[in-house]
C-alpha cells in the first residue's frame, strides 16, 4: 500500500513539473504579400574642397519605373570623369562614361638620399655597482 502511494505522488510530481508550454513553430500570418509602388523621387548633392582636392556631384531622379542620373568625380590623375546612366527593369543598367582634361602624373624623383650609419665603439654609461654592506662577521669566534 505504502509503495503504490509512493508511486502515485511520484507520477503526480512529475506530471504536474511538466511544462504545459511545450515548443511549437510560430504561427503563420495569413494575408497575402504586397509590395508597395516605386515613389519617384529627385536629389542631387555636390562636394567641392580645393584645399583637399575633393570635387564630386550626383544628380538622381526616378519616375518611379525607370532611374536617370549623372555622377562626377575629380580623378587623381586630374581628369574629371562624368557618367551618365539610366536604369529600368527592360534595358538593366546602361552608362556613358566621359573624360575631360588630361591625365597629369607627378615629376619623377630620383633615387632617395641615404646616409650610412656611422659605427661607434659601445662604452658603459654607468660604473659597475659597489657593495654598499659589511660581510657579516661569523659570532663562533
Amino acid at each position: 500500500m505504502f509503495t503504490q502511494a509512493s508511486i502515485l505522488v511520484v507520477l503526480l510530481g512529475v506530471a504536474v513539473s511538466m511544462p504545459s508550454d511545450l515548443y511549437s513553430p510560430a504561427p503563420r500570418q495569413s494575408g497575402g504579400y504586397s509590395q508597395d509602388q516605386p515613389i519617384p523621387y529627385n536629389f542631387q548633392y555636390g562636394v567641392r574642397d580645393e584645399y583637399a582636392g575633393t570635387d564630386f556631384s550626383q544628380n538622381e531622379e526616378s519616375d518611379g519605373n525607370s532611374v536617370s542620373g549623372t555622377y562626377t568625380v575629380q580623378l587623381p590623375d586630374g581628369r574629371k570623369q562624368t557618367v551618365t546612366y539610366t536604369a529600368d527593369d527592360y534595358g538593366g543598367y546602361v552608362a556613358d562614361v566621359q573624360y575631360y582634361g588630361e591625365a597629369q602624373y607627378p615629376q619623377e624623383y630620383g633615387p632617395p638620399i641615404t646616409f650610412k650609419p656611422q659605427a661607434y665603439g659601445s662604452q658603459p654609461s654607468y660604473q659597475a655597482p659597489q657593495p654598499s654592506y659589511q660581510p657579516p662577521q661569523p659570532s663562533y669566534l
